[in-house]
Parts: C-alpha cells; sequence; structure tokens
C-alpha cells in the first residue's frame, strides 16, 4: 500500500484521478469541469515539488526508486520500475508546471467539448510524466506510444483547418521511428536478459559494431520527435494546427522527450557509437540551428515563425549533449527547459493576441504598443529570452552549450561552435524582426485599435514563466547542481568508452 502511494507514483497518476472525477461530470457543466482539472493538475505539480524537495542533489543515483514485478515469462522479465535522478528531474518539474499553466490558457480558447478535451490532456500529461520517470525500457516506450493518442486527437478535434492532415503527420511520423526503436528494445531485453534501464548501462559489453546500429535505431524515434533536420516537417503543421495549450506542450514536453532519450538512452548505453557518430550528430545539429533561424525569418505566420524556431533552438540541445562533456550536456539539458519556458510562453502570447484579432499575419499587426503595453512588455521580455540575452534563461544554456562544443574533443572541430554561434544572431534577427512586425510602427490597422490589453487570468498564466526566466538568466546555480553528478556519472562512461574506441 505504501508503494502505491509512493511519490513517484502520485506525481504520474493524479492526473487520472482528475480524469475520472471529470468523467462522472455532466457535460454542460464546463466551469467544473475547467476547475477539476485545473486542480489536478495543480495538485500534481504541488507533489512534483515535494518530490523535488526530497530529491539528493548530491546523490548522482536514481532516487525513490520503486520497482515491481509486471511481465515474466518465456524470457522476458519486464518489470515496473520508477525512478529520478538529475538527468529526469528538472523535465518533470517542466510538465508539472506548463499542464496548470496550458489548462488555464484555455479558459476562453475552448468552448466546444471540454469534457474530452480536459480528459485527453490529463491523460497527455501522465504520459509524460511516466516517459520521465521509466526506468524499464518496455515501461518507457509503454509510456512513449500513450503520449501519441491524446495529442494526436487534441490537433485532430480541436485544432485548425488543417487540423486532420497535421494530427495524422504528426502521428505517423512519431510511429515510424518508434517501430525502429521497439525492434532495438526487444533485441536488448531479449539478448542481454533485462528490460532495465539502469542494468543494461551497467552491464554494457555491446560490441561497438552492433551499437551503431542500435544507436541508429533509439535515434530514428528520438531524432524524428525533437525534430531534428531533416525529420522535422512534421511539427510546423502541428503547431500551426494545434489549439495553444496543445501547442505549449507540444513545445515544452513533448519535444524533450526526443532530446531526453538521447542523454537517457543513446549516450550512456551506446556510449562507444556516441563517441563514432558524435561528429555526425553535431553537424546535423548544427544545420538544424542554421536552417530553423533561416526559415523563421522567412515566415508571415507568427505562429509559423516560433514552429520553426523550435527546430533552431533544439539544435542548440542536440549540438550539446553530443560534446560529450559536462558543460555541452548539463547546457544541453538546462536549454531543453529554457526552451520549454520561452517558447512555451510564446504560443501563449500568440495564442491570446489571435483570440483577440482571429489572424496570425504579421502584416495585419503594427504599433500594438500603443494599445497593449502590458501584452508588449511581456512579448519583449519573452522574445529576449528566445534570443539569448545575458541576465534572462536562454542565455545560460547556449553559453554553456557553445562552451562545451568549443572544448569538445568528441565532435572533432570548434567550426561547430562557430555556426552555433552565428545561429544566435539569426535568432536574434527573426525574433527583433517579429516584434517590430507587432508593436512598432503605425497603428494604422482600424481592427487593432480597439484591442484588449492582458487580463488578469492571461497575466497568472504568463507570470510563472517570467519569473523562471528571470531566475535561471540570474542564478542558475542551484539547477546546475541538481543535474551535476548525474551528468558526470554519464561523462564517466564516456570516458571508458574513449579509451575503447581510442
Amino acid at each position: 500500500m505504501t508503494e502505491l502511494f509512493s511519490i513517484l507514483n502520485l506525481v504520474t497518476f493524479l492526473p487520472l484521478v482528475g480524469v475520472l472525477v471529470i468523467l462522472f461530470l455532466p457535460r454542460k457543466w464546463q466551469t467544473a469541469i475547467r476547475w477539476t482539472a485545473l486542480l489536478a493538475s495543480l495538485v500534481t505539480f504541488a507533489f512534483s515539488i515535494m518530490m523535488l524537495m526530497d530529491f539528493d542533489v548530491h546523490d548522482p543515483d536514481l532516487q525513490m526508486v520503486q520497482e515491481v514485478a509486471w511481465i515474466s515469462f518465456a524470457g522476458w522479465d519486464i518489470k515496473y520500475s520508477m525512478g529520478v535522478d538529475g538527468l529526469s528531474l528538472l523535465l518533470v518539474l517542466l510538465t508539472t508546471l506548463l499542464t496548470p499553466i496550458s489548462i488555464l490558457s484555455t479558459w476562453k480558447a475552448i468552448e466546444e467539448r471540454v469534457k474530452e478535451f480536459m480528459i485527453f490532456f490529463l491523460l497527455l500529461e501522465m504520459g509524460m510524466v511516466g516517459v520521465f520517470l521509466a526506468q524499464d525500457l518496455f515501461l518507457f516506450y509503454v509510456f512513449w506510444e500513450f503520449t501519441l493518442v491524446p495529442m494526436y486527437f487534441l490537433i485532430g478535434i480541436w485544432g485548425g483547418p488543417r487540423r486532420m492532415y497535421a494530427a495524422i503527420k504528426f502521428f505517423l511520423y512519431t510511429m515510424a521511428g518508434s517501430i525502429l526503436m521497439l525492434l532495438a528494445i526487444l533485441w536488448l531485453g531479449l539478448r542481454q536478459g533485462t528490460f532495465s534501464i539502469p542494468e543494461l548501462i551497467a552491464k554494457g559489453g555491446i560490441n561497438p559494431d552492433l551499437q551503431i546500429w542500435l544507436f541508429l535505431a533509439f535515434a530514428a524515434a528520438f531524432a524524428i520527435k525533437v525534430p531534428m533536420w531533416p525529420l522535422h516537417s512534421w511539427l510546423p503543421d502541428a503547431h500551426v494546427e494545434a489549439p495553444t495549450a496543445a501547442s505549449v506542450i507540444l513545445a515544452g514536453v513533448l519535444l524533450k522527450m526526443g532530446t531526453y532519450g538521447f542523454i537517457r538512452f543513446n549516450i550512456p548505453m551506446f556510449p562507444e557509437a556516441s563517441i563514432k557518430l558524435a561528429p555526425w550528430m553535431a553537424l546535423l545539429a548544427v544545420i538544424g540551428i542554421l536552417y530553423g533561424a533561416a526559415v523563421s525569418y522567412a515566415q508571415r505566420d507568427v505562429k509559423m515563425l516560433v514552429a520553426y524556431s523550435s527546430v533552431s533552438h533544439l539544435g542548440f540541445v542536440v549540438l550539446g549533449l553530443f560534446a560529450l562533456n559536462p558543460q555541452g550536456i548539463q547546457g544541453g539539458i538546462l536549454q531543453m527547459v529554457n526552451h520549454g519556458l520561452s517558447t512555451g510562453a510564446l504560443f501563449l502570447i500568440v495564442g491570446m493576441i489571435y483570440e483577440r484579432r482571429h489572424t496570425r499575419d504579421l502584416d495585419e499587426f503594427g504599433g500594438l504598443w500603443k494599445v497593449m503595453p502590458i501584452y508588449a512588455v511581456v512579448t519583449l521580455i519573452v522574445t529576449l529570452s528566445s534570443m539569448g540575452l545575458p541576465g534572462l534563461n536562454g542565455f545560460v544554456g547556449e553559453f554553456a552549450i557553445l562552451l562545451g562544443a568549443f572544448g569538445s574533443t568528441s565532435i572533432g572541430s570548434r567550426l561547430y561552435a562557430g555556426f552555433a554561434a552565428a545561429g544566435i544572431i539569426l535568432a536574434a534577427i527573426y525574433m527583433l524582426y517579429m516584434f517590430q512586425k507587432l508593436f512598432l510602427g503605425p497603428l494604422d490597422k482600424d481592427e487593432n485599435k480597439g484591442l484588449k490589453d492582458l487580463n488578469i487570468r492571461e497575466i497568472v498564466t504568463l507570470l510563472p514563466l517570467l519569473i523562471l526566466i528571470f531566475w535561471i538568466g540570474l542564478y542558475p546555480k542551484p539547477f546546475f547542481e541538481l543535474m551535476a553528478p548525474a551528468v558526470q556519472k554519464v561523462v564517466d562512461i564516456l570516458q571508458t568508452a574513449s579509451m575503447v574506441v581510442h
């Protein structure tokens, strides 16, 4: 009974309790349904904070581990195994923070089928938290695939005019990569006699040539989810058609499942392959950085601009992870959080102006600072954060990534860091261009002259993100301390593998 109500189970399955309550509420009680969903997500966030308070920042190993026999027959030894460490803790906290913020943003945006929307949203939260806490390959795969279903319906039912096209494309792309990962999981589990992730990492001993194939099978799923160039084409369609709340979660958390997969599986489980393939991963990351930035500048739809910026920003994360040194990996993990905060806030901001004007065409705006000063100030802060301005969160993560890439012996050239730095300049160009088109210049459109500024609910929605943007930018030490021991453990594995490779 104690195990049933362990902190990790509570954080994972409390959203399911909210779903069960909503199921029994009449469809017409829309306000009660919204408050139930919000309350369930806030309680989940509260328990994730309790998990943080119990976390020992000096311990590199898994903590609060729960392991129960689940499936055992014919050579299969699958456990319900959950645990948290410095590689996953910040991402769990990001998930449980962004979920209530996203639900709060739907108060006026979602008016139809509210009951179903909230059910799918809470199920999505459960799946995402499970991905970050699962310590068994089979259990991880169950949670990984489970997240596809709620997001498919969130886009397909409540999305824009091309919602079914975007939802099916999202589903097929992700499923295609996942099939390759499933084959690799089955081979590993049956060949090594266990599906336990810590045991597989500790065992090692996989032939380096075979590691390459296993690395590529896992990487197919993770690269599509990130998404890395050239596997990114599903992302802009999904973002543009998704409702605002789904876009926030898609950018803020779902994409991080891909980058998390690299640091949780590919790098520690296949270290020799990671070292050999690091230059190629860095090359794809840098292409994504420059390509995403260039295409963002060409967009007229502000939501499409923010969507393509994710391709660029997550290229930085991949570059940091495959620098394969403490600075790069820590910078990459922190930048996952930073991107969730900044880009999540940008999608909220885009949704707020869309609710007022029902257009996202940059040419339809201009001079909004005169009528929406609070909205303009918030957008400016988030824009500067996304650009990587010193004093805000984006700078800290990008600086650590560039430091790691510049000093990396694995990726083989400092040119990668140089090209990535050029991506920061391009980010400043397209983000400032977006801000100028929205807020500066003459207020010459009659439709914009009567727009109302942010209300209390919208300010409350954005305020936690703004606080964290400044906190990480000004005092990132606690965030680095949380992940440092677990990252060092991964780096030690890589150092041993490096001797084998060389």
